[in-house]
């Protein structure tokens, strides 16, 4: 009877420490490649129009690269009225990089990511583009993918994800400041993204969070 109830503990413990070392695998897996799954980018393929969303530099010269190897013959830029470059907001960097004034459609109310999705689909519906390469910054691109999914689900509309390169260290996000912030900034926004907070309300949440830790 004692040797059935000591191999019944040495079983128990035997499993409790298996799970535990699996939390710790699973902690250690996620926290190594929490960046480069952050990091989101597809094969680029002939669509209908490039969506560019703003908050970056460098993504309206990817989707200028993207236009010059003839991947779609018009442009979207989602508010357009942030700085973009040197040459300016979205609009004037995109004409200075060679894109021609009439490929380019502008969305000028977007102030979320969300918002972004929300207010490209009428356009995207107006146009009868059926589909689009998705442009942003490599670090926010799953992001990006989680909240036009949602937007797009019902329109048939197919949707391509390439990302543009930022300086963003996906694979030692852990390493420089910056690359720990924006990981750091990007989880905390997802997590309040899929429960249904956007724009300004996610921000609030952001900052209180980042409040918790100084």
């Amino acid at each position: 009877m004692k040797n059935r109830t000591a191999k019944k503990k040495k079983v128990g413990f035997t499993k409790r420490r298996f799970f535990v070392c699996l939390c710790g695998i699973l902690l250690l897996v996620g926290y190594f490649t929490a960046g480069t799954f952050l990091s989101l980018t597809q094969v680029p393929k002939e669509t209908d129009v490039i969506l560019v969303l703003s908050g970056g530099q460098g993504r309206v010269e990817k989707a200028a690269e993207l236009y010059k190897a003839g991947y779609a013959p018009y442009i979207i830029l989602s508010n357009v009225k942030e700085l973009a470059s040197s040459s300016g907001d979205m609009v004037q960097t995109a004409l200075a990089l060679g894109i021609p004034q009439d490929a380019i459609y502008t969305e000028k109310a977007a102030e979320s990511t969300n918002q972004n999705a929300e207010f490209t689909l009428p356009i995207m519906k107006e146009h009868d583009f059926h589909s689009a390469i998705v442009v942003s910054s490599d670090f926010h691109m799953r992001r990006v993918k989680f909240l036009f999914d949602r937007v797009y689900k019902k329109s048939d509309i197919e949707l391509t994800y390439v990302a543009s390169a930022s300086g963003y260290n996906a694979k030692r996000w852990w390493s420089d400041r910056k690359s720990r912030e924006t990981t750091f900034n990007e989880y905390v926004k997802m997590i309040g993204n899929t429960f249904g907070y956007n724009g300004s309300e996610a921000k609030s949440i952001l900052d209180q969070i980042k409040n918790w830790f100084r």
